[in-house]
């Protein structure tokens, strides 16, 4: 990316939906970008895409729901390996690539987070596909915590790292690769 390009991304937990606007205000965010496949919670109402929507709009802030393009789920058969959600193949894809593109341009008019369901940043397709794909394409990515606090994806990969072998003869690159690939099999959606 020739311009310097900042995105975040956010978690919306079982926060109230107060305290997920209190969040996004802290980190000055303009505009919410929805990643899920499925925008609708059964245990947090307050985050099912119409009520968001509309909640968003009311308090100032643009929506859009990217959850086809960017979602952690992907209807596709050929992204799954082993019942298991492939990331690294979901990265490769059309859609994807259209979805990045989608989120770069957005960013670039106004201050974006995206946003899923899942708490911690590691434990969500945010960070480890979505997240990642923007950091290789030169945008700093920070991650939102629950305590308002935020970790860059750099943070993300360092702690990743710590995790795993440090091999004088396997480049730093390849660790994180399969660094990002241990912990992805780990929390990406299986079929059943």
């Amino acid at each position: 990316m020739s311009d310097a390009l900042s995105l975040f991304t956010i978690g919306h937990s079982t926060h109230s939906f107060e305290w997920f606007l209190a969040l996004l205000s802290g980190a000055g965010i303009e505009a919410v970008a929805d990643v899920r496949t499925a925008p609708v919670s059964r245990f947090c109402p307050q985050f099912n895409k119409a009520r968001l929507d509309e909640a968003l709009r009311a308090a100032g802030l643009s929506y859009a729901f990217l959850g086809k393009e960017l979602g952690g789920r992907p209807d596709d058969p050929a992204l799954y390996t082993n019942g298991i959600a492939d990331f690294e193949r979901m990265a490769k894809s059309a859609a994807f690539h259209k979805g990045i593109d989608r989120v770069i341009v957005q960013a670039r008019e106004r201050r974006l987070a995206l946003m899923c369901s899942e708490k911690h940043p590691l434990d969500c397709h945010r960070c480890l596909l979505v997240g990642r794909a923007l950091a290789a394409r030169g945008a700093a990515v920070q991650h939102i915590l629950s305590d308002g606090t935020q970790t860059e994806q750099r943070e993300i990969e360092e702690h990743l790292l710590a995790g795993s072998e440090d091999d004088l003869f396997t480049p730093r690159a390849e660790r994180l690769a399969a660094a990002y690939h241990a912990r992805t099999r780990k929390v990406a959606f299986a079929k059943k």
